[in-house]
């Protein structure tokens, strides 16, 4: 069938598609209250493939949890300062960004499904190495390939190398009009593992306890918890084996002459449309990343060495940010409706730097708590809003690639100033590295404002034509303010 026959089809398809999901006001009053409660949380446009995806994100997302806790606190238990746990971050940083890109970029060719079953198995294997071995070189080395100290406990559920991987799996399957509550749901998914991975799981010791089970303690209860921790990875992987990739469509042979010249030059066959978002997401992340490297991974350190506070504790706090933050995963679709997404991307971003300062200045531990749970809520709406942004700006065939390379930058200088915060934190001041960070992603929400808030995702264009009068349509609306290859 040619393409102007399959046209007719698509849109048939979508009208056909658009009168199923459309119910009145008066039949949804007429569902009981559980059944409108349970379409809002599991619509049924959520197949059988995204509910496996979205199951192993929140058994990933409590492993890595766990680890955002439990790792800073006992490295410096057995003798890590902040300076060699800088160039731990630093190695992690460096070879997240590499795995990253890698998964990106080889699952546009092989597919996406490989890496969202073994990424986590590399964090099984790093894990049980923790529990067993002090080594200083299997600690450095296990320890980057599980990517322990990537982000902290309370935002640590939402970092992996697979991530453009899955990201790209999601995004192929789903209209655009649904991308955004999809997005939403995944970071509700990494919230609900998160919780459990900072509440239930760090409290595993003295729940044992209470059911009269002997467990060790000091140094030696880790072991319990790399273990766990490992089982929980090791299911993630496992419970993305049935998912069935759809095969992809070859690009068109108009594609492909388009990109020739590219490809030849840079080996990269992106689109115009693809170089043009891509370059500005590099200079955005890169300061970004340069900002989030100076306090993301240390945040569990820093409440240890300024407060005193254990694993418990911490745990706690991480556990009512991630319960919280929750439902501002399922609320990021109505905020990016009302406000369109770059201005709600821009807005959590603003949020973000500003409440860096009072967390650091607040006097008490639970105080700075609560500032940091306003800190990470607004993170947690701006997240994957901005990653439904990238993606739909993308053409489908490119977005795996376009998600690790756009990373890349952010997470190359995200490795480079953990080293330099772990100075400061060692011979300087505890807050120097936060007030860093925070100018930094100031100027950060600036630069990304004036990038994108011409360039609308296309289920924005479609409103925005209509508000002025239809103008004439063009094959690929997001290349209407798109200049040529760059």
């Amino acid at each position: 069938m040619s393409e102007g026959d399959q046209e007719p089809v698509k849109q048939t398809q979508e009208q056909l598609n658009g009168a199923a999901n459309k119910i009145t006001s008066g039949e949804q009053e007429s569902y009981p209250r559980w059944q409108r409660m349970r379409a809002t949380i599991w619509p049924e446009w959520i197949t059988r493939d995204m509910g496996l995806l979205l199951g192993a994100r929140t058994l990933m997302s409590a492993s890595r949890a766990f680890a955002g806790v439990v790792v800073p606190i006992y490295l410096a238990l057995i003798g890590y300062n902040g300076f060699t746990l800088g160039m731990l971050f630093t190695v992690v940083a460096l070879t997240s960004a590499l795995l990253g890109s890698g998964v990106g970029l080889l699952s546009d060719r092989f597919g996406r499904k490989i890496f969202i079953v073994v990424i986590p198995w590399f964090a099984a294997v790093a894990a049980v190495v923790f529990a067993f071995s002090q080594a200083a070189a299997l600690i450095f080395i296990f320890a980057a390939l599980g990517s322990f100290g990537r982000g902290a406990g309370a935002g640590a559920g939402v970092i992996g190398p697979y991530q453009p991987a899955e990201q790209a799996l999601l995004a192929d399957a789903i209209p655009d009009r649904h991308r955004n509550s999809l997005f939403g749901r995944v970071a509700f998914a990494s919230s609900f593992g998160a919780l459990i991975g900072t509440g239930l799981l760090t409290e595993l010791p003295t729940i044992l306890g209470r059911f009269g089970l002997q467990v060790q303690q000091g140094q030696a209860s880790y072991r319990l918890m790399f273990l766990v921790m490992a089982a929980i990875a090791l299911g993630a992987g496992l419970l993305a084996l049935p998912i069935s990739e759809p095969k992809r469509s070859p690009r068109s042979a108009s594609q492909h002459s388009q990109s020739g010249e590219l490809r030849k030059r840079m080996r990269l066959s992106l689109s115009p449309q693809s170089w043009f978002v891509l370059i500005r997401l590099w200079i955005t992340n890169s300061m970004n990343g340069l900002a989030v490297g100076f306090f993301g991974p240390f945040i569990t350190y820093w409440f240890y060495r300024r407060y005193g506070a254990g694993p418990e504790t911490v745990g706690l706090l991480y556990a009512a940010i991630n319960l919280v933050a929750m439902f501002g995963n399922l609320g990021a679709a109505r905020f990016a409706a009302r406000l369109g997404l770059v201005r709600a991307i821009t807005v959590s971003r603003t949020l973000q730097a500003i409440l860096i300062i009072p967390m650091v200045l607040a006097p008490s531990f639970w105080l700075a708590g609560i500032i940091y749970l306003l800190r990470m809520l607004a993170q947690r709406v701006g997240l994957p809003l901005r990653q439904s942004y990238v993606l739909g700006v993308i053409r489908s065939e490119e977005r795996g690639t376009v998600g690790a390379l756009s990373n890349l930058p952010s997470q190359l200088t995200s490795a480079a100033s953990p080293t330099l915060a772990g100075y400061l934190f060692d011979h300087v001041a505890l807050a120097l590295p936060f007030e860093i960070g925070a100018i930094l992603q100031g100027i950060n929400t600036l630069i990304f404002y004036l990038f994108f808030r011409d360039l609308q995702p296309p289920e924005e264009q479609g409103k925005g034509r209509r508000k002025q009068a239809a103008p004439q349509e063009t094959e690929n609306p997001v290349l209407q303010n798109t200049p040529g290859p760059l």
